[in-house]
This record gives C-alpha cells, structure tokens and sequence, in this order.
C-alpha cells in the first residue's frame, strides 16, 4: 500500500450541481481523507489523502463529478502523504 496526497482544482460548472457532497460521498466510499471547497472564481478545490489506488479512482470520479456537473478540466498535483486529516470535510 502506497500512501499519496493529490490536490485537485475542478474547473467547469461544478458549483451549484452538488459536486462538494458528491466528492465528499465519493472519497468517503474509497477511505480517504481531506477536504473539498468551492473557490471564489467558481472552480472546486480539493485535498486527498490515502492509499494510491483509491486516490486515482477518485481523480477519476472528479474528472466527470456527479450527473449535473460538467467537468471541463481538472488540475492534478500529486504531493505527499501528510496524515494530517481524520476524515474528509467540505470546508468554506
């Protein structure tokens, strides 16, 4: 088991379409940690952290994000593994 961190910066319509709880339901599924938030400039951001795998199946989910969302690109900057999160939030 590999232990990642990936930063993510979503860009499209995915404010408004529930991309936060979707993400947050998804990295939940998959173990992971960290935080998503919606940014002024429209786009979401997020942190994850956890096992590679998982990691890139939620790199995966977030490059379609849920049913309404259109997802025109996602930034993804790979780091790593801090432990610094418990579990994975929406934050402000």
């Amino acid at each position: 088991m590999s232990l990642k961190q990936v930063h993510l910066l979503v860009r499209g319509r995915v404010q408004g379409v529930f991309f936060r709880a979707s993400a947050q339901r998804e990295a939940r599924r998959l173990g992971l940690t960290g935080w998503v938030k919606n940014r002024p400039d429209g786009a979401v951001e997020a942190l994850a952290e956890g096992d590679e795998d998982e990691i890139k199946e939620f790199v995966g989910w977030a490059n379609k994000g849920p049913g309404a969302a259109r997802v025109d690109h996602v930034d993804v900057r790979w780091r790593s593994f801090s432990g610094d999160y418990h579990d994975f939030r929406i934050t402000d």
